[in-house]
């Protein structure tokens, strides 16, 4: 009887014991990949306009092409930029660009919100070789607001995301210093109004700012997806931005002082409630400011800014609820968070909320995600090889397809 009790109670035990997480492989992440780009493109037009919401997902297609060399899902990306005529907002006098506030005419050329779309040119024009009416119109737009006396355009979080790219982008097209000049200057502007000195993080716009805005228990609301956009829009830039660049190590800096203060907010269960700091303001799982927070701390470690025993953990955490939770059966992305600007108490989101945007976070973080796994199992595979004595030079790539260059 004891030995019946003794078994019966360890199987017990090993019952209420967690399973071992899942071991994700780059072959289970592409796999991944494929399923979420292909159900929204099967489901999407491509024939939509260039507003940031569209043009964000268009960030992640390009990511997926780098990756993975697809072209049939690449041809999605060049009918949407063909559909709009490699343009943003469409008025041609710049008497009349406007972008002080929200505004969804074409009027709003220099707004941020119409310029995001820049980056997909950019990239398809370096991908496909040239083609000068790709990049006129951005050369056109940026080359004026380079040049402008104004350096209050970046007045909310997303614009950091929308429009930073797009001046190093623009800076690589040209060799023209002014670019890197007017993203500094730009961004020393929106640090005046909407960064919090205590934390590192951003207020989504001035509007939001401790302690004029407060969540209903008090505290300070900092947005996720806000945040996830500053973050990703870090990421983003330093990939362009030349190390010996005189402000190089300003963007380094804030860069990894923003990836620490957000992997400290993180919720157990790997996301980021959407107000990061007082998780009852709106509670429960949110995809697009998490998958835009797991891509920048990926980015990071997978080009040694960020230090893998700290940054980890976190990005583990993070694939393991987009991965099953934020994504559904049929490669839907869940639990994005409608277009908005705060975390809205009572708002529902659930398995059926999906959006374009949160579709590209997803597959931005998806993409950083393989590289990371490849680049790890590597570098094991040779660690492994010099310990059994291989000689040198006998090492072969494990063959996941996936892309180095960046």
């Amino acid at each position: 009887m004891k030995k019946k009790a003794i078994i019966v109670f360890l199987l017990g035990l090993f019952a209420v014991l967690p399973t071992e997480a899942k071991r994700w492989n780059a072959h289970d992440v592409i796999g991944i990949i494929k399923k979420v780009n292909r159900y929204w493109q099967e489901n999407n037009p491509a024939e939509v306009n260039a507003f940031w919401d569209n043009a964000a997902y268009h960030t992640g297609n390009i990511e997926v092409y780098k990756l993975l060399k697809d072209e049939d899902m690449l041809n999605y990306s060049r009918r949407w930029a063909a559909f709009n005529h490699w343009m943003g907002a469409t008025e041609m006098n710049p008497a009349k660009w406007v972008y002080q506030q929200y505004g969804e005419d074409q009027q709003h050329v220099l707004f941020g919100d119409w310029q995001i779309c820049f980056q997909t040119y950019v990239d398809l024009y370096h991908i496909d070789g040239g083609g000068e009416q790709k990049v006129a119109r951005a050369k056109e737009v940026m080359t004026f607001e380079a040049y402008s006396r104004e350096h209050d355009y970046w007045w909310w979080a997303d614009a950091l995301y929308m429009v930073m790219p797009v001046m190093t982008k623009m800076y690589r097209i040209t060799g023209d210093e002014q670019f890197l000049e007017k993203l500094y200057e730009n961004v020393l502007f929106t640090d005046s109004i909407m960064l919090d000195k205590e934390t590192g993080l951003y207020f989504r716009d001035g509007k939001y700012v401790y302690p004029k805005h407060k969540t209903a228990s008090g505290q300070k609301d900092f947005w996720a997806r806000g945040d996830g956009w500053v973050l990703a829009g870090l990421a983003k830039v330093l990939q362009d931005l030349p190390e010996d660049s005189k402000h190089y190590q300003f963007f380094v800096d804030k860069y990894i002082r923003l990836a620490r203060a957000v992997a400290a907010l993180q919720q157990k269960k790997g996301y980021w409630t959407r107000s990061m700091m007082d998780a009852q303001q709106a509670p429960g799982p949110e995809t697009s400011g998490t998958a835009f927070f797991t891509y920048g701390m990926l980015w990071g470690l997978n080009n040694g800014l960020l230090d893998v025993q700290e940054f980890a953990p976190v990005v583990e955490k993070a694939w393991n609820y987009l991965a099953k939770t934020a994504l559904q059966a049929n490669g839907r992305v869940g639990y994005v968070q409608p277009i908005g600007e705060r975390a809205i108490p009572g708002q529902t989101v659930d398995a059926s909320s999906e959006a374009n945007f949160g579709v590209g976070a997803f597959l931005l973080a998806s993409c950083e995600y393989a590289r990371y796994l490849d680049k790890r199992q590597v570098s094991k595979k040779k660690k492994r090889n010099r310990n059994e004595g291989f000689r040198p030079g006998a090492f072969v790539s494990i063959g996941t397809g996936v892309q180095w260059s960046r």
